[in-house]
């Protein structure tokens, strides 16, 4: 049996008070990040073939359904504003495409074909890497689509949290995150879901770091996309310059339009 799927270790929720709820629900929360910590050593391999790629001109895509796929277009957009990475670099598709984002599109997960008729959509390569999202481990639409991409060269890998699932037999990159029984059982929007959006956290956040967009522990290339990024950004550029005059920082920052850039201006025009 699926552990995803296994009785939760709790019962008579409805008799439970609501601090007996959060309570309970909190303690099952904890064990995540434990369960992470194992998987580690699977998500260096991952995150090292990523990096490769994406430094070969590569792009990064997510294949998920339902809650795996939001997670993965909620991974996917918040890169090029937190990095300033082009847009089409990394990717999120779900099964039953941008409807499924905000409603269920009633058994779009279990088209074994489906997925690799998304990918081929973006002209998909061996220049590429797939990560398919599964909490079960199960999902046709994902596991076909591995396969399909196991076929054509592009390399795989996976976010899952059963061991030895069908999805991690047909990844070159399995991550195997563990978390037991859900609080409610088999609602794998809960501990599995905290789980796929930590590793997915890792993930991205490590292939960007390597890929250079991140200078000390700062978004040097975030885009400037609100008044609390620009602040943000003039802070940053009057820390890395010297520069004390806010308004002047803020100038040369919209004039270059990211942190890196305009440090860059102002370091030159210093030299020179």
């Amino acid at each position: 049996m699926k552990t995803t799927e296994a009785d939760s270790y709790y019962n008579n929720l409805e008799q439970m008070s609501i601090n007996e709820l959060l309570s309970n629900m909190n303690k099952e929360d904890k064990t995540v990040p434990l369960a992470l910590e194992k998987a580690i050593p699977q998500l260096e391999k991952i995150i090292e073939a990523i990096v490769e790629k994406m430094k070969e001109g590569g792009r990064l895509f997510y294949l998920g359904a339902g809650t795996s796929g939001r997670l993965g277009i909620l991974d996917a957009s918040e890169c090029p504003p937190t990095y300033g990475i082009e847009q089409g670099k990394v990717i999120g598709i779900i099964a039953g495409g941008d409807t499924a984002i905000r409603k269920a599109v009633e058994f779009a997960e279990d088209d074994l074909l489906q997925g690799w008729e998304d990918l081929k959509q973006y002209t998909i390569s061996k220049n590429d890497f797939v990560i398919g999202i599964a909490a079960s481990g199960s999902t046709p639409y994902v596991i076909g689509a591995l396969k399909e991409c196991n076929k054509n060269n592009i390399l795989t890998g996976c976010i899952t949290c059963n061991e030895n699932s069908a999805l991690a037999r047909v990844s070159g990159y399995p991550v195997e995150v563990v978390v037991g029984p859900e609080f409610v059982t088999g609602s794998t929007r809960m501990k599995s879901g905290t789980a796929q959006k930590l590793a997915l956290n890792m993930i991205s956040t490590s292939v960007m770091i390597k890929l250079g967009r991140v200078k000390g522990n700062k978004m040097v290339d975030m885009q400037l996309s609100n008044n609390k990024l620009v602040d943000r950004g003039t802070t940053m550029l009057m820390k890395n310059t010297g520069i004390t005059d806010y308004e002047k920082a803020k100038e040369l920052l919209l004039k270059h339009g990211s942190v890196r850039k305009a440090t860059e201006a102002y370091n030159n025009l210093s030299d020179s």
